[in-house]
């Protein structure tokens, strides 16, 4: 089968499992999930409460996950969060954090490689466009 004959459905689910592939193998270097980096980063812009992070990441929670706190004390047990509220990264976390953004920046380069800058422009437009179409 041609790559064309493919709908567009198949290579949005295709790019997306190997993205998340991808993106699981950079963090569980450093032995985090998904959760955990996701914590990471937004303390990284400033300390927050186990509550205010819930509720800027909510749309990753569900009735079997309804809080980060357990994300928040298995980084606490690594040492990258300080104790008590607000959270905040340690320094040894803001140094784990700027090793996995680097990781993570070169996994998205990859991902980009030899597409330049108006394909992929274009890309987000008519995917954007695809989505707006589905109500989304």
């Amino acid at each position: 089968m041609r790559n064309v004959d493919r709908p567009i459905g198949y290579w949005v689910k295709h790019l997306h499992e190997l993205i998340e592939g991808s993106l699981d193998d950079l963090l569980a270097v450093e032995g985090v999930t998904r959760r955990h980096w996701q914590v990471m980063n937004v303390l990284a812009r400033r300390a927050r409460s186990v509550a205010d992070l819930d509720a800027e990441l909510s749309p990753f929670l569900s009735d079997e996950e309804p809080s980060l706190r357990p994300y928040v004390e298995q980084l606490r047990e690594k040492g990258w969060l300080e104790t008590g509220e607000p959270v905040a990264l340690t320094e040894e976390g803001r140094r784990a954090h700027a090793v996995l953004l680097d990781r993570i920046s070169a996994g998205r380069t990859k991902v980009t490689e030899g597409i330049d800058p108006e394909e992929y422009t274009s890309t987000i437009d008519v995917l954007t466009r695809m989505s707006a179409n589905l109500g989304g």
